[in-house]
């Protein structure tokens, strides 16, 4: 069975890594996009990044188009508006699809492991996945949920 660290990824800059490279983080891993109602949430995350990653926490944001062309085309525009717009210094990824048979991998694990509501799939920017130091993904959150409200899975997390 795969484990969350085994998953390759691209960042931002086109690397690719491992998770393992977090390997005894807790790791909020996020579908982001930058032209959502939900996008304000890029402020909550990267707060919580700030206040908690000298513990352990790390924020990791995945853009994806998936959702009604929400996402910038080109990568450098993306983290522009992050950066610029939300002071955005959590690690960010090169642009994945979160569902479909073209999913990423480690979004088919993620969904795989923590259903939503009715399906797996994940059906809107901004789903969080919560996982823990050892690697157990241990909550999902909806696009509605805001991140601050996480906070206290978080804290626990962090004490373990």
């Amino acid at each position: 069975m795969a484990a969350i660290y085994d998953f390759m990824v691209k960042k931002a800059n086109g690397e690719e890594v491992t998770l393992s490279e977090y390997e005894g983080n807790v790791m909020l891993i996020v579908n982001t996009a930058s032209k959502c109602g939900f996008t304000p949430q890029f402020e909550e995350l990267q707060g919580l990044y700030e206040e908690y990653k000298e513990e352990g926490l790390v924020v990791l944001g995945f853009p994806c188009d998936q959702f009604m062309n929400q996402e910038f085309e080109n990568q450098d525009e993306i983290m522009e508006f992050c950066q610029l717009n939300y002071g955005v210094s959590f690690p960010m990824f090169s642009k994945v699809d979160v569902k479909g048979k073209e999913a990423h991998p480690l979004f088919s694990f993620l969904t795989k492991e923590k259903k939503g509501l009715l399906l797996s799939d994940i059906k809107w920017n901004f789903t969080k996945f919560l996982v823990t130091k050892d690697g157990e993904v241990y909550e999902r959150y909806s696009p509605q949920t805001s991140p601050r409200k996480i906070e206290e899975d978080i804290k626990q997390l962090l004490q373990q």
